[in-house]
């Protein structure tokens, strides 16, 4: 492959500005908090979080959420890469509102939950999971 000068010198200014341009791989579980809730207060109770105590493989954590009333309810393995793991939305014909999932942890961590509750309110739940092997290749 021949590359001229003006094929060069664009590649070489496409590298660097690859280089200056800041990227973030993993947000933190406070920033999925925030663009969650908007900035809102969160409360306790209204919402149930069912989680083993001891996970002997990280892969593969039963978690379960019920919060009656509520019309979405986001969960987060805190100390994961990437924290966020999914968020379950409800509408007026849902029969209940709760979710079930099987989710991947990479070590000893806190599972949250945050429901937001059909006035706009929020309330939130949370479990220690201890591992014993982790999920995400520890």
């Amino acid at each position: 492959m021949n590359l001229t000068r003006r094929e060069t010198v664009l590649l070489a200014a496409g590298a660097s500005v690859a280089v200056m341009v800041p990227f973030r791989a993993f947000a933190d579980a406070a920033e999925n908090i925030a663009a969650f809730t908007g900035g809102a207060a969160v409360g306790e109770g209204g919402i149930t979080l069912t989680a083993p105590e001891i996970a002997e493989n990280g892969n593969t954590v039963p978690v379960d959420v019920d919060a009656p009333g509520a019309v979405e309810i986001m969960v987060l393995a805190v100390g994961n890469p990437n924290p966020a793991v999914g968020t379950f939305k409800f509408g007026p014909l849902a029969a209940a509102q709760m979710a079930s999932t099987r989710i991947r942890l990479s070590k000893t961590q806190n599972v949250m939950a945050i429901a937001k509750m059909a006035d706009g309110s929020f309330v939130q739940a949370t479990k220690e999971v201890k591992v014993t092997i982790g999920g995400c290749g520890g």
